[in-house]
Protein backbone atom coordinates (compact mmCIF):
# COMPACT_ATOMS: atom_id res chain seq x y z
CA UNK A 1 0.00 0.00 0.00
CA UNK A 2 1.28 3.48 -0.94
CA UNK A 3 -0.12 6.51 0.73
CA UNK A 4 -1.22 9.60 -1.02
CA UNK A 5 1.74 12.39 -0.73
CA UNK A 6 0.50 16.10 1.21
CA UNK A 7 2.60 18.65 2.30
CA UNK A 8 1.95 18.41 5.97
CA UNK A 9 5.07 17.92 8.12
CA UNK A 10 7.37 18.92 4.96
CA UNK A 11 6.40 21.61 3.17
CA UNK A 12 3.68 22.77 5.76
CA UNK A 13 5.26 22.48 9.48
CA UNK A 14 3.98 22.27 13.20
CA UNK A 15 6.10 25.79 13.34
CA UNK A 16 4.62 27.40 10.27
CA UNK A 17 1.12 26.45 11.26
CA UNK A 18 1.67 28.04 15.41
CA UNK A 19 3.07 30.81 13.32
CA UNK A 20 -0.31 31.49 11.24
CA UNK A 21 -2.14 30.84 13.97
CA UNK A 22 -0.82 33.33 16.64
CA UNK A 23 -1.08 35.73 14.10
CA UNK A 24 -4.48 35.29 13.08
CA UNK A 25 -7.00 37.88 14.75
CA UNK A 26 -9.12 36.06 17.31
CA UNK A 27 -10.99 32.57 17.06
CA UNK A 28 -12.76 33.33 13.47
CA UNK A 29 -9.47 33.49 11.68
CA UNK A 30 -8.14 30.86 13.66
CA UNK A 31 -10.69 29.01 12.47
CA UNK A 32 -10.95 30.26 8.88
CA UNK A 33 -7.36 28.64 9.18
CA UNK A 34 -7.68 25.13 9.77
CA UNK A 35 -10.28 25.77 6.95
CA UNK A 36 -7.95 26.18 4.68
CA UNK A 37 -5.44 23.73 6.12
CA UNK A 38 -7.98 20.94 5.52
CA UNK A 39 -8.57 21.98 2.04
CA UNK A 40 -5.27 21.11 1.43
CA UNK A 41 -5.48 17.71 2.50
CA UNK A 42 -5.69 14.93 -0.10
CA UNK A 43 -8.80 12.66 -0.46
CA UNK A 44 -7.53 9.28 1.21
CA UNK A 45 -8.24 6.58 -1.78
CA UNK A 46 -11.80 4.86 -1.21
CA UNK A 47 -10.04 2.12 -0.69
CA UNK A 48 -7.94 3.14 2.51
CA UNK A 49 -11.96 4.06 4.07
CA UNK A 50 -11.45 0.59 5.84
CA UNK A 51 -13.41 -0.03 9.35
CA UNK A 52 -10.19 -0.91 10.78
CA UNK A 53 -8.82 2.05 9.65
CA UNK A 54 -11.26 4.26 11.72
CA UNK A 55 -11.02 6.25 14.50
CA UNK A 56 -12.84 5.35 17.39
CA UNK A 57 -13.85 8.03 19.82
CA UNK A 58 -14.38 10.72 17.24
CA UNK A 59 -17.72 11.55 16.28
CA UNK A 60 -17.18 12.28 12.73
CA UNK A 61 -16.26 9.39 10.86
CA UNK A 62 -12.18 9.59 10.63
CA UNK A 63 -9.58 6.97 9.04
CA UNK A 64 -5.78 6.86 9.20
CA UNK A 65 -3.43 5.08 7.48
CA UNK A 66 0.07 4.49 8.08
CA UNK A 67 3.12 2.87 6.84
CA UNK A 68 6.62 2.71 8.23
CA UNK A 69 10.00 3.07 6.26
CA UNK A 70 13.18 2.94 7.82
CA UNK A 71 11.66 3.77 10.94
CA UNK A 72 9.77 6.30 9.78
CA UNK A 73 6.07 7.04 9.88
CA UNK A 74 4.03 8.17 6.83
CA UNK A 75 0.58 8.96 7.86
CA UNK A 76 -3.02 9.66 5.74
CA UNK A 77 -6.14 10.37 7.17
CA UNK A 78 -9.44 11.89 5.98
CA UNK A 79 -12.63 12.54 7.69
CA UNK A 80 -16.49 13.20 6.28
CA UNK A 81 -16.09 16.72 8.26
CA UNK A 82 -14.62 19.64 6.97
CA UNK A 83 -13.29 21.32 10.62
CA UNK A 84 -12.30 17.70 11.25
CA UNK A 85 -10.03 17.45 7.78
CA UNK A 86 -8.38 21.08 9.19
CA UNK A 87 -8.17 19.62 12.75
CA UNK A 88 -6.18 16.35 11.16
CA UNK A 89 -3.57 18.44 9.00
CA UNK A 90 -2.54 19.63 12.51
CA UNK A 91 -2.08 16.58 13.61
CA UNK A 92 -0.29 15.41 10.78
CA UNK A 93 2.28 18.25 10.48
CA UNK A 94 3.67 17.74 13.93
CA UNK A 95 3.83 13.78 13.52
CA UNK A 96 4.73 13.08 9.52
CA UNK A 97 7.65 12.03 8.43
CA UNK A 98 8.99 11.65 12.54
CA UNK A 99 10.02 8.32 13.90
CA UNK A 100 9.00 6.44 16.99
CA UNK A 101 11.25 8.36 19.45
CA UNK A 102 10.40 11.67 17.62
CA UNK A 103 6.76 11.07 18.30
CA UNK A 104 6.76 10.08 21.78
CA UNK A 105 8.85 13.29 22.43
CA UNK A 106 6.70 15.84 20.53
CA UNK A 107 5.02 17.80 22.95
CA UNK A 108 1.61 17.77 21.61
CA UNK A 109 -0.11 19.44 24.44
CA UNK A 110 2.31 22.78 24.04
CA UNK A 111 1.57 22.48 20.23
CA UNK A 112 -2.16 22.51 20.85
CA UNK A 113 -1.92 25.30 23.25
CA UNK A 114 0.23 27.62 21.14
CA UNK A 115 -2.45 26.99 18.42
CA UNK A 116 -4.86 28.58 20.84
CA UNK A 117 -7.62 26.49 19.47
CA UNK A 118 -8.76 23.65 22.42
CA UNK A 119 -10.88 25.97 24.21
CA UNK A 120 -12.79 27.15 21.28
CA UNK A 121 -13.54 23.27 20.21
CA UNK A 122 -16.37 21.54 21.55
CA UNK A 123 -15.84 18.94 23.79
CA UNK A 124 -16.80 16.17 21.28
CA UNK A 125 -14.26 17.59 18.69
CA UNK A 126 -11.37 17.52 21.68
CA UNK A 127 -12.18 14.66 22.31
CA UNK A 128 -11.53 13.54 18.68
CA UNK A 129 -8.59 15.25 18.06
CA UNK A 130 -6.94 13.69 21.06
CA UNK A 131 -8.19 10.02 20.04
CA UNK A 132 -6.42 10.55 16.92
CA UNK A 133 -3.20 11.45 18.71
CA UNK A 134 -3.30 8.46 20.75
CA UNK A 135 -4.02 6.69 17.35
CA UNK A 136 -0.50 7.88 16.06
CA UNK A 137 1.05 7.47 19.58
CA UNK A 138 0.03 3.81 19.89
CA UNK A 139 1.43 3.09 16.49
CA UNK A 140 4.67 4.60 17.64
CA UNK A 141 4.94 2.49 20.80
CA UNK A 142 4.05 -0.60 18.68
Amino acid sequence: MTLPAHPFGTDITSEAIVAQMQAANGWEDRYRNVIQLGKKLPALPEELKQDQLKVSGCESQVWLAHQQDEGVFHFAADSDARIVRGLITLVLAAYEGKTAAEIRAFDIDGYFDSLGLMAHLSPSRGNGLKAIVEQIKSLADA
